[in-house]
C-alpha cells in the first residue's frame, strides 16, 4: 500500500533589497514560499503552473521548473540573476512524499525524491554561491523536517533526503562563513499544507480511521503539542534567518516540531 503527495512546496530566490533587519521586514507565507518585504520581489519556483497566481498575488516573479532536472535548477537561478542582478537569499523548500516499505519501494520514486529534495538543493546552492560570494552576503535556508533527525516506517527516500540536507547545510555553513554566507536548516513536524492534507486522507483510508484520528493518533502521536503547524510559523523563522540579525547563526538545525524530539 502506498501513499503519495504531490509537489507541495515552492523554492524561492530573493534579490538585493530583501536583506535587512527583521524589524524592517514584513513577510508572508503562501503554501511554501516566503516572500519578503520591502525591496524588489523574489522569484518563486514551482513545478505546478498554478503557483504562478500565488507568486504574482504577493508581487513575486514566477519561474516554472522541474527541479529534478539539473539544468532547470541552473536556469531558475540564472533567471533570478537576470531579473535582479544578484541573489541574496535562497530558500530550498520543494518536496514530495511516497510511503512504501523498503522491499516494495519503487526505484524510480526513490530517485525522484532524492533528485528533488537533495540534489536540487545542492545544485541551487552551487548556482547562487558566486553571486553571494561576490557580494559578501548570503542566506541559504533549507526546509528540512523532523524526519532529518528521526525516522518513520515507509518513508526511506524522504528520510534519507532530509538527513542528507542537514549534511549539506553544515558543509555550506563551514565553506560560506568567511564569505558572509550563512546556511541553516528548519526542521518542522507536520505543517498544514496540501502534501500533509493528502497524507491524512490516504492514511485514513488505509487504516480505516477518521481523518481527525489520523492527525491525533498517527501524525501527532509523539508530539507534545497536539496540532498541525501553520505555514506562517515556519515563515517567521525564515524571515529571521534571512535577516542581518541572524548573521552569527549558521550550520544550525532549528526544530519546530511540537516537542516531538524532546523525548
Amino acid at each position: 500500500m502506498t501513499q503519495r503527495g504531490d509537489i507541495d512546496d515552492i523554492d524561492s530566490f530573493h534579490p538585493a533589497g530583501c536583506r535587512g533587519h527583521r524589524n524592517q521586514q514584513r513577510y508572508r507565507r503562501s503554501r511554501g514560499t516566503t516572500f519578503l518585504r520591502p525591496g524588489p520581489p523574489g522569484v518563486g519556483r514551482d513545478f505546478n503552473p498554478a503557483g504562478k497566481a500565488k507568486a504574482e498575488g504577493v508581487g513575486a516573479a514566477f519561474f516554472e521548473a522541474d527541479l529534478t532536472d539539473g539544468e532547470a535548477c541552473k536556469a531558475a537561478v540564472a533567471e533570478a540573476i537576470k531579473r535582479f542582478g544578484r541573489v541574496d537569499i535562497l530558500v530550498n523548500n520543494a518536496g514530495i512524499q511516497h510511503v512504501s516499505p523498503i522491499e516494495e519501494f519503487p526505484e524510480a520514486k526513490w530517485r525522484q525524491i532524492i533528485d528533488l529534495m537533495l540534489t536540487a538543493p545542492f545544485l541551487l546552492t552551487q548556482a547562487v554561491w558566486p553571486s553571494m560570494r561576490e557580494n559578501g552576503w548570503g542566506r541559504i535556508i533549507n526546509i528540512a523536517s523532523v524526519h532529518a533527525q528521526v525516522a518513520s516506517p515507509g518513508k526511506s527516500a524522504y528520510i534519507s533526503a532530509k538527513h542528507g540536507m542537514i549534511g549539506l547545510t553544515r558543509t555550506a555553513a563551514l565553506e560560506g562563513g568567511a564569505q558572509g554566507i550563512t546556511a541553516n536548516a528548519i526542521l518542522p513536524a507536520y505543517v498544514k499544507t496540501p502534501l500533509v492534507d493528502n497524507q491524512i486522507a490516504d492514511q485514513a483510508k488505509m487504516h480505516g480511521m477518521a481523518e481527525q484520528e489520523v492527525i491525533e493518533q498517527v501524525m501527532l502521536k509523539n508530539a507534545a503539542i497536539k496540532r498541525l503547524i501553520e505555514p506562517e510559523e515556519i515563515a517567521e523563522l525564515v524571515g529571521y534567518l534571512s535577516s542581518d540579525l541572524a548573521g552569527a547563526v549558521t550550520g544550525a538545525s532549528w526544530n519546530i516540531d511540537l516537542g516531538w524530539t524532546a523525548q
